[in-house]
């Protein structure tokens, strides 16, 4: 009996032999993952993004205000006398590489009578999404908590900015439809008020918070109606309060929780992973090398920000990499790797708002919140 002809489905253009015959497989993988990665990550594109090459930070600079004065005649304009405006630096340093792995033996892909690779390949692009918006989004609150990196004498920067939902001192005010609302226009003028740019100003928000406000549609004019039915629903930013973009996530800093606060009082409550502090290392530790808070951020419940609040710098965006050939062969399975690259850290303050609950922020004579204060919230 003759030998069959089989059809080469992983092999590439019919070449090669035994030992490249999953080309076509590996190419599939690879776009499953970044696919997972983008319907998880919604901060990516929220921020200012930075490619970084041959380099370990990325330097961004800062300029302050300046004065204008009256010009004698007859003297020569040589710059104003206080040397204005005033210049300061901010530099976000790359941290060290965060991966997300799987081991698939062979034998069990083959004896499996349903497809393994797609889906492992989704929950690893999903576990570098949630690290990545979880960086971004405790920058933009350190950020709210901070007063500007500029600082000259007489001459005063905006900072960050809080806002206490509701007026007294309960948890639930955070998921209160009216106290957010309200919340959302005192946040844009703020923003007004310190000069931050209307154009790409968006919120995040706990889901709780985000669906409230969609029931809250129809009985009030506050929320744009515009989109209705399904699409109402989708949570992709198509509702707007004061001009600015609605997200929702489970990623922002909620009650010193990644998720909703075991606090609520609904049957069903999903509590989520606790904050732990995340500081930069030192020496020859690994992990990050920016510092993303070591506050507990117990009464934070959302953020508001222009794009400016905060910045990301990748040095390698994400990626697969699946181990193949001898490897392959000495272990019959694949070893799957996800990975990527990138430090966050907030930029303008002024453009960072984040809303609180159960307390009220500590401000100084110049608005400026109280970091020693904030420790606390």
């Amino acid at each position: 009996m003759a030998n069959t002809n089989q059809v080469s489905l992983g092999r590439a253009n019919l070449t090669g032999n035994a030992s490249n015959n999953r080309d076509l497989y590996l190419d599939l993988f690879s776009g499953e993952v970044f696919k997972g990665f983008q319907h998880n990550s919604i901060a990516r594109d929220l921020v200012m993004k930075r490619t970084l090459k041959n380099g370990k930070s990325l330097q961004f600079i800062y300029t302050g205000r300046t004065k204008a004065e009256y010009h004698t005649p007859g003297t020569p304009i040589l710059g104003n006398a206080d040397k204005a405006p005033p210049v300061a630096e901010k530099t976000i340093t790359v941290d060290d590489l965060l991966v997300s792995s799987a081991f698939l033996y062979e034998l069990d892909e083959t004896l499996a009578h349903y497809e393994l690779r797609g889906e492992i390949s989704r929950k690893i692009g999903y576990a570098l999404a949630e690290t990545y918006d979880r960086k971004i989004f405790r920058s933009i609150t350190r950020g709210a908590r901070n007063a500007s990196p500029v600082s000259a004498t007489n001459y005063t920067e905006p900072g960050g900015t809080q806002i206490r939902l509701g007026t007294a001192t309960n948890g639930s005010d955070a998921t209160n439809p009216t106290s957010l609302i309200a919340g959302f226009y005192d946040a844009a003028a703020a923003l007004d008020e310190k000069g931050v740019s209307s154009d790409g100003r968006v919120a995040v928000l706990n889901p709780r918070q985000y669906y409230e406000l969609i029931q809250a549609v129809g009985t009030n004019g506050l929320v744009n109606r515009d989109v209705q039915g399904t699409a109402l629903q989708s949570g992709t930013g198509i509702i707007e309060i004061a001009g600015i973009q609605i997200y929702k996530s489970m990623n922002i800093p909620f009650m010193g929780k990644f998720g909703t606060n075991a606090s609520l009082p609904l049957a069903g409550d999903f509590v989520g992973e606790t904050m732990a502090a995340d500081t930069a290392v030192t020496g020859n530790n690994y992990g990050s090398r920016n510092n993303y808070g070591g506050q507990v951020f117990g009464k934070s419940c959302g953020l508001i920000f222009q794009r400016e609040a905060a910045g990301v710098v990748e040095a390698i965006g994400p990626q697969v990499q699946v181990t193949s050939n001898d490897v392959s062969v000495m272990y019959q399975g694949d070893l799957i790797v996800g990975r990527l690259a990138m430090g966050a850290d907030y930029l303008n303050p002024a453009a960072a708002v984040e809303f609180v609950c159960d307390v009220a922020p500590s401000v100084d004579s110049n608005g400026v919140v109280n970091t020693s204060g904030a420790a606390n919230f």
